[in-house]
């Protein structure tokens, strides 16, 4: 069962994996949806992100961390909003559950190319 976990404490060990990041530096809105983005203009763009992120050295601690912290927007560790929500088991990331009840993992919970996840 996946427990909602608060961001950790801002202490750089906790956030130096994102130094090594393939998008760090980059344009975010490659990564975040701009206001009134079409259906066919957001499938380019998340697809150009997720190609990025599929070279990126620290991908699987990217996508770990934004499941543990619940993160609503963007693409992050080549998984899209749509996509951790469905491996969190919730409908939508920005109201993942009532209020004081973490949403459960998705039993068997896998990532865009089959790797189970360690949901924490």
């Amino acid at each position: 069962m996946h427990t909602y976990q608060q961001p950790p404490a801002p202490v750089s060990e906790s956030y130096d994996w994102q130094l090594h990041g393939a998008c760090r530096g980059m344009d975010v809105e490659i990564f975040y949806h701009p206001a009134g983005e079409r259906r066919q203009v957001k499938a380019r763009r998340i697809s150009r992100a997720k190609t990025i992120c599929e070279a990126c050295p620290v991908i699987d601690r990217c996508a770990q961390w934004a499941l543990d912290t619940l993160e609503p927007y963007g693409i992050w560790g080549g998984l899209s909003e749509d996509e951790r929500a469905a491996i969190l088991g919730v409908p939508n990331l920005r109201y993942p559950t009532p209020r004081g009840n973490p949403p459960a993992a998705a039993p068997g919970a896998t990532d865009r190319i089959g790797r189970t996840l360690q949901l924490q």
